[in-house]
């Protein structure tokens, strides 16, 4: 890279490959935090419940690392590599995560996403 240079989307491969080095970290992040918190749970609790608590951990860590992603993929797909088989692939990528989301919220709520929450009686 030579600078900052708007014309040439330089700006933009950076911002994008920080937003995926971010994505990295938080990832790692969460599965630290994901064994601690669980951890912990285990010692005041049950091994089901500190399972629980490290399932959930790690699930909303990884959410929030593959929503990044998509978002430095989105930036490097509009503004770097604009053609017809990179939209597609950006589409499938987007399709994937989207699949993820779903089974990762069904598997620290019990329910899919549209479904209402099961409200105790």
């Amino acid at each position: 890279m030579d600078g900052l240079t708007i014309g040439e989307f330089e700006i933009a491969q950076m911002v994008a490959e920080w937003i995926e080095i971010l994505a990295v970290i938080v990832i790692g992040v969460a599965v630290v935090a994901s064994m601690l918190g669980g951890l912990i749970v285990r010692f005041r609790s049950d091994g089901a419940a500190a399972f629980k608590t490290f399932k959930r951990y790690i699930a909303r860590g990884l959410l929030i690392g593959l929503d990044l992603l998509i978002a430095a993929d989105i930036i490097k797909t509009v503004t770097l590599e604009l053609t017809l088989e990179n939209v597609v692939i950006l589409g499938l990528l987007v399709l994937i995560r989207t699949f993820l989301s779903w089974s990762l919220e069904l598997e620290m709520d019990g329910r899919w996403p549209w479904q209402s929450p099961i409200v105790p009686d």
